[in-house]
């Protein structure tokens, strides 16, 4: 198979999509999007991009069949619709985005991720409004479809409603393996599925179901507190990074 030649993908690739696949098996819920960002430190974000999707595709049907009984229609019908008008925006806005663009947009959103994890910690529980949950996750529907970094702007709205934890990850599963099903034509169309990147991605796949069966372990048997802080400084680092880049290429 022809995959990518650059061994400092691997580094960078392996521990991205193990951390994702914990995310995924339920221990440090939202990290996932860290995988692109740290691939996209060593390779370009939207080559990042599609070779992630088809690791995630995987990823979501073990989620669903874990969580198929347990998520939350009504919060579904509010933010799904909304999901996939941002997929749209994506698509028609994609051909626009350089790769510096596209940098200082992941750099921004990792930052601001971690920020509002920060921010948000303690507050009391908010009732839910559905303008404004679709507002985030229309806006989660694009980030996602620019660098599957969907769960921080739909966790604005999620988190402080304090749902039941299975329902909660059942309900954002469930959301974002609609959403990444609605990817598939969108990146066909713009050609980002090349024969090398499909490769690579299936190389990778093992790696992924590693990492969500690691991730149901460690749920089992540890307190996610000391693991999200370390994962918190790694994309307020690799977020800076990009971010920096981002802006003296577009500045340059």
């Amino acid at each position: 198979m022809d995959l990518i030649a650059n061994p400092w993908f691997f580094v960078a690739a392996i521990p991205a999509i193990i951390l994702t696949g914990i995310s995924k098996g339920g221990f440090g819920s939202g990290i996932g999007g860290v995988a692109v960002p740290m691939m996209a430190l060593v390779i370009s974000p939207a080559q990042a991009a599609a070779i992630m999707l088809p690791i995630l595709m995987v990823m979501d049907i073990v989620g669903v069949l874990a969580y198929r009984k347990t998520w939350s229609r009504p919060v579904m019908r509010v933010i799904l619709p909304a999901g996939l008008v941002g997929i749209a925006i994506g698509w028609l806005t994609f051909r626009y985005l350089n790769d510096y663009a596209i940098r200082l947009l992941l750099g921004m959103i990792a930052i601001g991720f971690v920020a509002n994890v920060a921010i948000r910690r303690g507050l009391p529980a908010e009732k839910p409004r559905p303008a404004r949950g679709r507002f985030w996750a229309a806006v989660s529907g694009f980030t996602s479809f620019v660098a599957h970094a969907g769960g921080p702007p739909l966790n604005v709205w999620l988190i402080p409603q304090r749902l039941e934890k299975a329902v909660f990850v059942g309900t954002t599963v469930m959301f974002f393996t609609a959403i990444n099903a609605a990817k598939v034509v969108p990146y066909l169309a713009l050609g980002l599925f090349d024969a090398r990147n499909l490769a690579t991605s299936a190389v990778l796949v093992p790696v992924a179901i590693a990492g969500i069966l690691l991730g149901i372990f460690l749920q089992r048997r540890l307190s996610a507190t000391g693991f999200m802080k370390a994962v918190y400084v790694l994309l307020f680092l690799a977020g800076s990074k990009l971010a920096y880049d981002g802006f003296v290429g577009l500045t340059a």
